[in-house]
């Protein structure tokens, strides 16, 4: 089993779902009571919220970019980013190290485009939603996303960074978000992204009047598949390593 790499705590409530969703897939996979093999450095959150306020991306970059390193130098096999937003450095880090890193973004347009999905609203953090880093690369697949209007990107920044990121969930901010999904629906969106890695944490997205797209279990996902690679399936359905 290959070893993943996981850049955390932006915040470490989605973090911890990660954490859940990858060993969960593994025991799925192998059976038993196996888990991953992980390697986590969880960073100090506010440090880098500090950061993206002040603009100071390339301070961001080679701060991500020295975890990285450090997660290669442990052992790791591949990198993931563990949060939508910090991937506007996403190409500064793979830069920074010899092993590859899953992005979130790839993986959420390679879903989308084998369900036929071409227009999606992205629900996410004011920096994904506003900045062209996310758009330019989901256009690369293809997908033509869709944002709420200025009102609405206030909203749902908000509820990321004052409620789910400090671990609280209110009933009346999902109300809020079906509705931002609702009025996107009406102008064209096929589909909802929940962008923003702690997003799934209020939003279920088999519950939605759009088709949703969990970014989280997508990438987590992916990162299982990438530490799998090359097992074989046993008897029984379950996979042993090869």
């Amino acid at each position: 089993m290959r070893k993943i790499g996981l850049i955390g705590g932006m915040s470490f409530e989605s973090s911890a779902v990660y954490y859940r969703m990858v060993n969960e897939a593994v025991r799925r996979h192998l059976g038993g009571l196996h888990s991953a093999e992980v390697l986590l450095h969880s960073v100090d959150f506010q440090s880098i919220v500090d950061l993206q306020m002040a603009g100071r991306w390339a301070d961001a970059a080679k701060r991500l970019s020295d975890v990285a390193r450090a997660l290669e130098a442990a052992g790791a096999d591949c990198v993931l980013i563990c949060t939508n937003t910090m991937h506007l450095v996403a190409e500064e880090v793979q830069a920074a190290i010899g092993i590859p890193l899953i992005n979130i973004i790839d993986e959420t347009a390679k879903a989308m485009s084998a369900a036929g999905i071409r227009r999606p609203l992205l629900l996410a953090t004011r920096y994904t939603m506003e900045h062209g880093f996310y758009a330019d690369r989901m256009a690369g697949h293809g997908i033509e996303v869709m944002v709420p209007s200025p009102e609405d990107r206030t909203l749902v920044h908000d509820v990321i960074f004052k409620e789910l990121c400090a671990g609280h969930v209110h009933d009346a901010s999902r109300t809020a978000l079906h509705a931002v999904i609702a009025e996107a629906k009406a102008n064209g969106a096929d589909a909802v992204i929940l962008g923003c890695t702690e997003i799934c944490l209020i939003l279920d997205p088999d519950t939605l009047s759009l088709p949703g797209f969990d970014s989280t279990a997508l990438h987590a996902g992916a990162a299982v598949a990438f530490a799998l690679d090359g097992t074989e399936m046993t008897q029984t359905g379950c996979r042993k390593a090869a």
